[in-house]
Parts: C-alpha cells; structure tokens; sequence
C-alpha cells in the first residue's frame, strides 16, 4: 500500500478545538497536535470562558474564534462555519485524546473515501478515564442508534473526528450542548456518507482540569435529542407504532361493547363505546401525520443528500 503522508502534507488541515475554561490544558493541547500534524492550522473557539483559556490558546500559537452563547454545539457550529479547510479534525481541549494518532485518522479517511472518522476511545490501562454512569450511558445509546439508524459505531459520543470538507460545510447543526455528537454521527447514517472507527488512547482530565460534562443533565439532553432525531428521521416508525396502540387498545376496549350490543341489541356502555371510538380515531389520525411527516422528512433527507454532493463536487 502506497503512503498517504505526502498525501497528507499536501491538504490544508484544520484542527479545531471548541473550549470552555480550559486554560489549564490547551496550551499543552495545541502543542501536541502542532507536532504530529506541523502543516495544519489549529482554531480554538472560546466558548465565554471565564478563565484565560483564550488568552493561553493565542500564546501557543492557535487562531482564536469567540462564541458568546454556551454549550460545544454553539462552539462546533462556529468552527464549522469559520474555518476552510480541505480535512477538520475535531478534538476537545482537555488532554484526554490521543493528538499522535491524529495523522493516522486523516490517512483513514483517504485511503477509505471516508467522510467522517470517529476516534473511538479505548481507556489508558491503570487511568481513571470514565466517571461513574459514563461507560453504561455510551452503551446505552451507541446501542440504540444502532439499532434505529445502522451503521456499526461502537462509541457514538467521541468528540475524537475527522471530517472532510463535503462533510462540515453540508450538515446543518440543530443541537446546542453534548449532544452534538449523536447529531453528527445520525446526519452521516441517514445520509448515507461513508464512515469509519478507528481506536485511539482516552486518558484522564489532568489534575487541575474539570470535566465540563454534567452525567445526568447532559445525559438526558442527549436523550431529547435522540427522541428529536428518531422523529425527523423516521416519523412513520413513531406515529405507526402510536397508531397501533392506539388501535389495539380502542378494539379492546369495543369489544365487550360490541358482544353486549349482540346480546341485546343495546349500547349500555356509551362513555366506553365513545372512549374505543375517539382512540380508533386517534390511530387514523397517527397514521396519516406519520405519513405526511415521512413525506416531508423524506424530502428534507433529499435536500441533505443534494447539499452534500454539491459540497462534494465543490471539494474536487
């Protein structure tokens, strides 16, 4: 196999690191990535950090952008939007990725026509990397993902990428916190662009470095937002199943009243006869949204995939 390095040199590489009062880190983040990827621009965006993680990034040498309203969405979306480049690397500026493997991940995404790399993390042996809750809350929803929407990631929630041009300059971004991550890797799943994993070293925070991620809060933003895909993307799957509650609950519940009006030739239940009749209706009622929402979601995918291939074509 030939090598992909001058391949590599030739791209203009952006490194893009979004940041909340990581002052304490970056410094040592931008470095790391200057010496295994020394071509490539690295952008820090400031996400109102209340400590001089901007003024530390600047000193070491990055480019810093500002995004006055919180959460890494906000920060991503400005990255995404300010910097051109040919290859993003998406990291966090906390030490806890494996900078060196960064050239590694670019060679994946050449050589297998890739459009986004995930960096999945594989603990450092003897390192407390994941908090209490974390391993089983990445399972949990990796798993689901996976089973709605396909593809074989085994670590959804890597803020650890590799994205080609097409890819960041074609995906609208809705999300606003930690749950940026389920959006990207659901935006390449039901687009149909091609992905990969490859494994990389996940260390701990260093002392003095504080985790920004909040277990339960963050992980239930990150279960809206699931819910929120699941019903942009497959809004027949969600109305169809209600429709079919609806039904088998409104049948049940007819019939008793159905077999006491054959009996004797009354309706002596109306509040149960009216109740099975409003959900029969209900349930025709799921069908038809679901339809017209899978029409309309089919059309939204349409337009997806077309700004994907024009950003495609503008890449060549």
């Amino acid at each position: 196999m030939m090598s992909t390095q001058p391949e590599i040199s030739a791209l203009r590489i952006a490194v893009i690191l979004p940041c909340y009062n990581e002052e304490a880190t970056i410094a040592q983040v931008i470095k790391a990535f200057a010496q295994h990827l020394p071509h490539a621009d690295i952008y820090v965006c400031d996400n109102a950090s209340q400590d001089k993680t901007a003024e530390q990034a600047s000193a070491a040498g990055a480019i810093v952008l500002s995004e006055h309203k919180q959460g890494k969405a906000n920060a991503v979306n400005r990255l995404f939007s300010a910097v051109d480049a040919d290859v993003y690397v998406l990291s966090d500026g906390d030490l806890t990725y494996d900078a060196s493997a960064a050239p590694q991940l670019i060679t994946a995404l050449i050589e297998n026509k890739c459009e986004m790399i995930v960096g999945t993390r594989t603990p450092v042996s003897g390192q407390k990397t994941y908090r209490p809750g974390h391993s089983f809350g990445n399972f949990a929803f990796t798993t689901i993902l996976r089973s709605l929407f396909g593809g074989n990631f085994s670590d959804v929630l890597s803020g650890y990428r590799v994205f080609s041009r097409a890819f960041v300059k074609s995906m609208p971004i809705m999300s606003r916190g930690f749950d940026i991550e389920v959006e990207m890797t659901v935006h390449a799943l039901a687009t149909g662009q091609p992905v990969a994993e490859l494994s990389t070293a996940y260390s701990e925070r260093p002392e003095g470095s504080v985790s920004k991620l909040s277990t339960f809060k963050d992980g239930f933003r990150i279960g809206l937002r699931i819910i929120r895909l699941i019903v942009d993307f497959r809004p027949l799957t969600v109305f169809g199943v209600a429709a079919i509650i609806f039904g088998v609950v409104g049948l049940s519940l007819f019939y008793p009243v159905w077999l006491a009006y054959l009996d004797t030739g009354l309706v002596s239940r109306f509040p149960t006869a009216f109740l099975s009749l409003g959900l029969g209706l209900l349930s025709i009622l799921s069908l038809l949204s679901g339809l017209i929402l899978d029409g309309i979601s089919r059309q939204r995918l349409e337009m997806k995939k077309l700004a994907y291939l024009s950003q495609m074509l503008k890449s060549r």
